[in-house]
């Protein structure tokens, strides 16, 4: 135990995994768009760690409970309790003599906060409606009554009913050629966390990449897709022979509408992914390298709880970056290295020191605020100064062996630790130290052994960046062998402080108020802000309406508080909210004390 916290129970599960532990998922959906609900069965294979065990403890948020039996259909007693404002309910269920399935018949809520029901007007096609989850990190339980915690693995089934013509797609192995009847059946034999459990149905065409990557999206935007993430098949090939053979079969991304709060997710078999990353020449598709780098960092060897979210985020933010630098170049790798660091330092920044270490001490809070820079950027540091110590080669051999022996495990902090204490500390005792070790993980700030990243593709912008402070205007900068990482950086860097007249400059001869590439829009958007750059209002307004992506929206409503924007924020918010995800909008009511 440390920091006065059992650092093994997950503090955001009621669930009573230590004890009895479901095994296998057996699902039946059936998908009303009318009345903004899906009505379910699931039944729940139990193994029992204690053998006295008479009891399951579930994880629920909003859900109605019909009813529960055994095996042979007869009733179980149970009680919903434990509510919590953060976790949800606790559905206890009761019985008298050792049970090897427990069935829960329920429905969910419209406003399931894991699930987001989109009409036809919010589609691409307008013409159907859609529906896709977010179960990460304790959504789940808004859909499916479940032990809730990345520490149970489960396998599952699912039989999904649907309005004909339309696809159904899960994180299973899923059918391009299956008939839009209304009927999906699906599998999932690999044991995966229940935050990886997805769904979407929609108007879905699919498209191939290669012979085991492809793209799901709506029509109008497939051919846009399959072209932008051409690379995926290269991707896979590349991954595997840094950690070995792809592990789950398929992998296929879906595009979902711009409402989809993150820039992708990592369900097993189905990516989901941001439409903000087809920018139409490949320059943000590290998210794709992101999510697939998760098929062994997350999904094979996966955090066990929320306070271990940095072993899936870091290590996968590192994976990412070689992917990155064989399908792309060094060149590229590095300069996503660098604005990695640009946007810890932010954090490091604005965040409380004791604050600033790899685990996420969130235990008695929202496990969204889990997802910050450190768990994902300080950590991705941490595991590029360990390749740096010891050398790529004896680095590659480490992490090959680490994913392979932890494969289908979910692991805590301490877990880590006490492998590398086995393996890193004896095998380069000369190259680190457990104390050098110790402070990356759990020191505070960065250790003192830190050395920032630099990219020498950066001395263009750095000098461009020193023409401008000394009032070059924005004709006379060089920037056309720029790329997007380019005009990040530059963004991230100029002074707080601009004259209108400098902003106007920048804006008239780069056009950055009409970017179409959504990193590059919301820099602006934030440099604009900050120096009250009104012209740029209109279009933020649109951009906010039309995109939900936490990575965008948060930081934006953000700006406009602190410059005191505080009525155009309010009356932004209100009309976009409407078409946020749920759990984003959670999120930005607390942020912003909207009500």
């Amino acid at each position: 135990m440390l920091n006065g916290w059992d650092n093994n129970h997950d503090h955001h599960s009621f669930s009573n995994v230590e004890r009895v532990r479901v095994t296998h998922l057996e699902l039946a959906l059936n998908v009303n768009f009318q009345a903004k609900q899906l009505s379910g069965v699931a039944s729940l294979a139990l193994d029992y760690l204690d053998k006295s065990c008479r009891e399951l403890w579930l994880d629920l948020r909003e859900l109605t409970i019909i009813g529960v039996e055994d095996e042979e259909g007869a009733e179980l007693t149970f009680v919903i309790d434990k509510e919590d404002p953060i976790l949800g309910q606790r559905l206890n269920i009761s019985f008298t003599s050792k049970l090897n399935k427990v069935i829960v018949h329920y429905v969910t809520s419209p406003d399931a906060e894991g699930l987001q029901w989109l009409s036809p007007l919010q589609t691409s096609g307008k013409t159907l409606p859609f529906l896709f989850s977010q179960s990460q990190p304790v959504n789940a339980r808004s859909w499916i009554p479940l032990q809730d915690t990345p520490k149970a693995r489960i396998t599952f089934n699912a039989k999904v009913k649907a309005p004909s013509g339309m696809r159904v797609v899960m994180s299973a192995m899923n059918d391009a050629e299956a008939k839009l009847d209304g009927e999906f059946d699906f599998s999932m034999e690999k044991p995966i966390p229940t935050h990886l459990l997805a769904i979407a149905v929609g108007d879905l065409a699919f498209g191939p990449i290669g012979p085991r990557t492809g793209v799901y999206a709506e029509p109008e935007l497939l051919e846009a897709a399959v072209k932008e993430f051409e690379d995926t098949e290269e991707m896979v090939v590349t991954a595997e022979s840094l950690l070995g053979p792809y592990p789950w079969g398929r992998y296929d991304m879906l595009v979902l509408p711009p409402s989809f709060p993150f820039g992708g997710m990592e369900n097993p078999r189905l990516a989901f992914m941001t439409p903000t990353l087809i920018a139409g020449d490949k320059s943000l598709v590290s998210t794709v390298a992101h999510e697939l780098a998760h098929s062994w960092t997350g999904n094979l060897v996966s955090n066990a709880t929320w306070r271990d979210l940095w072993l899936n985020e870091g290590f996968t933010t590192y994976f990412t970056n070689r992917i990155v630098e064989a399908v792309f170049g060094k060149e590229q790798a590095e300069l996503e290295v660098v604005l990695e660091y640009g946007r810890l330092k932010e954090e490091l920044a604005t965040t409380a020191f004791a604050e600033q270490n790899l685990p996420a001490n969130v235990q008695k809070q929202d496990p969204n605020e889990a997802f910050n820079r450190f768990t994902y950027d300080k950590a991705s540091m941490f595991v590029h100064d360990l390749e740096k110590r010891i050398g790529r080669e004896a680095f590659d051999k480490f992490l090959f062996t680490y994913v392979e022996h932890f494969a289908f495990e979910a692991i805590t902090t301490e877990r880590f630790i006490d492998y590398a204490k086995q393996t890193l500390l004896i095998e380069h005792a000369d190259k680190i130290s457990e104390a050098e070790l110790n402070e990356w993980v759990y020191g505070c700030g960065m250790p003192s052994c830190f050395t920032a990243p630099q990219s020498d593709s950066l001395d263009k912008v750095d000098l461009a960046l020193s023409l401008w402070a000394k009032g070059a205007c924005a004709e006379s900068l060089e920037t056309e062998a720029w790329r997007v990482h380019h005009w990040q950086y530059f963004l991230n860097s100029l002074p707080e402080v601009q004259k209108q007249s400098q902003l106007m400059d920048l804006d008239n001869h780069f056009k950055l108020t009409d970017s179409t590439n959504a990193e590059i829009a919301c820099d602006w958007f934030r440099v604009a802000i900050r120096n009250h750059y009104d012209p740029v209002l209109p279009a933020l307004s649109d951009y906010l309406i039309r995109i939900g992506r936490g990575k965008f929206v948060k930081p934006l409503f953000t700006e406009l508080q602190v410059a005191g924007y505080e009525s155009e924020m309010k009356e932004i918010y209100r009309e976009a909210r409407k078409g946020y995800h749920p759990s984003i909008v959670t999120q930005l009511d607390k942020l912003l004390s909207f009500s």
